[in-house]
C-alpha cells in the first residue's frame, strides 16, 4: 500500500511540474510576441506621447503614497515581484482552479497595461512577470509608478490620472488635495463599483479604506485622516 502511494506520488509531482512547466513557457511565448512586435522602450515613448500625459514631478506625493498604500505597500522595497502576496494568492487560485486572487504588483499590473489584455489567465500571469522584470532592470520605481498612474483605468471612461482628476474634480492632477488624491487611488481596484458617481456608499468604503492603509504605512497622520473623514 506504502508502495502504491509513493508511486501516486511521485507522478503528481512529474505532472505538477509538466503543468507549470507548460504554463511558464506559454507565458514566455507570449511575452516575448509582444515585446517583439513592440519593444518596451517603443511602447512607453508611445504612451508618453499622449497629451494627457502627466510626469511624476505633477502629481501630488499624496496620490503617489495613497497609491502605493492600498495596491502594493512593498512596492519600493521588491524587484517587481512581491513574493509574500504572490504566493498567498497562488495557493489560492489553485484551490479555486481559477484565477481569484490577484497579487499583482504595481510593476506587474503596469506591464499588463503596456502589453495584455485583462483576461484572467495563467500563462498571462507569467508573461506580465517577464515585463515587469524588464520594467525593473530598465526603469526606476519613480518612472513605473509614473507609467502606472497614467494608464490606469479610473472609472467614468477616464484613463490615466489627468483625465481622472478632470473628470471627477476639474483640476489638474498637481492641485489634487488628500482627500480627493486618496479617493482616486480607491477605484483602479474595480472602477465600475467603488466610482462615487454610480456607487456613493461603496466608494465613500473604499475611500475610508486608503485613508487607514495610508495612516498603517505612516503616509498621514490620525489627525489627517479624520480631517478627510469628516468631510466624506
Amino acid at each position: 500500500m506504502l508502495k502504491i502511494f509513493k508511486k501516486l506520488f511521485f507522478v503528481l509531482i512529474i505532472l505538477a511540474i509538466l503543468i507549470i512547466g507548460g504554463i511558464t513557457l506559454t507565458g514566455y511565448i507570449m511575452y516575448h510576441k509582444a515585446i517583439t512586435t513592440t519593444n518596451l522602450s517603443e511602447k512607453i515613448s508611445e504612451i508618453k506621447s499622449s497629451q494627457n500625459y502627466t510626469y511624476i514631478t505633477d502629481i501630488p506625493d499624496d496620490l503617489k503614497n495613497a497609491i502605493i498604500a492600498i495596491e502594493d505597500h512593498r512596492f519600493k522595497e521588491h524587484s517587481g515581484i512581491d513574493f509574500i502576496t504572490t504566493t498567498r494568492s497562488m495557493i489560492e487560485n489553485i484551490r479555486k482552479k481559477d484565477i481569484v486572487a490577484g497579487g499583482s504588483t504595481i510593476t506587474q499590473q503596469t506591464g499588463r497595461l503596456l502589453y495584455f489584455t485583462q483576461q484572467q489567465r495563467f500563462s498571462r500571469k507569467i508573461a506580465e512577470l517577464f515585463v515587469a522584470f524588464d520594467l525593473e532592470k530598465l526603469y526606476s520605481k519613480d518612472e513605473i509608478l509614473e507609467l502606472y498612474l497614467n494608464m490606469i483605468y479610473y472609472g467614468d471612461g477616464y484613463y490615466g490620472i489627468r483625465q481622472a482628476s478632470l473628470g471627477y474634480f476639474n483640476k489638474e492632477p498637481k492641485d489634487l488635495t488628500l482627500a480627493e488624491s486618496s479617493l482616486l487611488a480607491g477605484l483602479p481596484n474595480a472602477p465600475s463599483v467603488y466610482s462615487p458617481t454610480k456607487n456613493a456608499e461603496l466608494s465613500k468604503k473604499r475611500h475610508i479604506a486608503v485613508l487607514n492603509a495610508m495612516l498603517k504605512y505612516g503616509y498621514i497622520t490620525d489627525e489627517q485622516k479624520k480631517d478627510v473623514e469628516k468631510n466624506l
